[in-house]
């Protein structure tokens, strides 16, 4: 039996990078408290959500890998309370711009960084004026209590990237999140956001953890709320901690990764897959290649 207590947080983001940051530290430090081995905390938490405007201002927020401030602070709070922490981050690499997250193992080894695959553009959500395409491809990384599959938000639509890490050998797809509203439109697609990551754990029997913030957040030309709703599946695809839509919250759950393992080679989902016919998601259309 290999159990292994994962924690989701929500929290609202103010206008004071510090004030987030000690925030953020506080609900790691209390997570850890409880009994959580691997925390996350939601996506750019540093800021207030900047990609509701198109703003020349907000690239200024963006600060390189190495020797960045947030993470190097964030891997000495990893070694203090032996936990495992992904940490997202607005990064500058050079001309380029990522919407990344930090890899740090409970001894406080920096493990490396993923940058987001999928950016998303549409009305409060305009990450394609910031963000490049993500160019790491998806990664695992083998920590202390388990090996780590991480997309980023809208990373999470994608049944696709959560196979990858699957199959690379994650036990965990964790997803740090920022969602909410649609300006243009009074649809609540949370219900559809917690079920999109509910099918990756189910079909790859495989836990899923997801933070996203809470809160109203006014922009400049656009301003949106974040439905919260974190959450956290077992490995068959059952939500078994979930936040509300408006509260500060640390949600835990322990899982046997060696239970997990036992189902998955039972069950027969890798077993029976058909690479041969599955050429055509090479192609944007659907076309035989």
């Amino acid at each position: 039996m290999r159990e292994v207590t994962f924690a989701a947080t929500q929290m609202a983001c103010s206008n004071n990078p510090k004030d987030n940051i000690d925030q953020a530290v506080n609900l790691i430090e209390q997570a850890a408290k409880k009994g959580a081995n691997v925390i996350l905390i939601q996506e750019l938490f540093e800021h207030q959500y900047f990609c509701k405007d198109q703003k020349e201002e907000f690239f200024n927020l963006a600060v390189p890998f190495k020797d960045n401030p947030t993470i190097n602070l964030m891997s000495k709070v990893a070694k203090e309370k032996n936990v495992v922490l992904p940490v997202s981050f607005f990064e500058k690499a050079n001309k380029a711009y990522f919407n990344s997250a930090a890899m740090i193992d409970s001894d406080g080894t920096i493990l490396g960084k993923y940058r987001k695959s999928h950016i998303p553009d549409g009305p409060g959500y305009q990450e394609k004026f910031y963000f490049n395409p993500g160019n790491t491809g998806f990664k695992v990384w083998d920590t202390k209590f388990c090996k780590i599959g991480l997309g980023i938000c809208w990373d999470q639509w994608f049944p696709e990237a959560a196979r990858i890490m699957a199959l690379q050998g994650a036990e965990v797809l964790l997803y740090p999140t920022a969602i909410g509203g649609e300006p243009d439109d009074d649809f609540d697609s949370s219900d559809m956001w917690q079920k999109a990551m509910i099918g990756h754990s189910a079909t790859n029997q495989i836990p899923v953890v997801a933070s996203n913030r809470i809160g109203t957040e006014k922009g400049i030309e656009i301003s949106n709320f974040f439905y919260g709703r974190s959450f956290v599946t077992d490995y068959t695809g059952n939500i078994v901690a979930e936040g509300s839509r408006d509260k500060e919250e640390i949600l835990l759950a322990t899982v046997d990764l060696d239970k997990a393992e036992s189902l998955r080679r039972v069950w027969g989902n890798f077993r029976d897959r058909r690479t041969d016919l599955y050429k055509t998601l090479l192609d944007l259309d659907g076309s035989e290649l």
